[in-house]
């Protein structure tokens, strides 16, 4: 579900950094305003990151685990916890 997420905002975040670099082409613009205006452009692109954390999630999760939660899901099954 998270990946799901990350990507319905992919597009829309690309689109932002993508006006944030056109506003740093502004002539005149104040240096602190660009300035803050890279760190913006910066902190967007680092949705690869997020992807890149996702990925390493997966990866770690035992053979088979995401494709038994899937099937769990799908029938409706609930997750037990059980007090220890």
């Amino acid at each position: 579900m998270v990946e799901e997420f990350i990507d319905q905002a992919a597009e829309p975040l690309e689109q932002a950094r993508l006006v944030a670099i056109a506003a740093r082409g502004i002539a005149d613009i104040p240096q602190y305003v660009d300035e803050r205006l890279a760190h913006l452009t910066s902190s967007i692109g680092r949705i690869d990151n997020i992807k890149g954390a996702i990925k390493t999630v997966r990866e770690s999760l035992p053979t088979g685990a995401v494709v038994e939660e899937r099937k769990r899901i799908e029938s409706g099954d609930q997750l037990v916890l059980v007090p220890q």
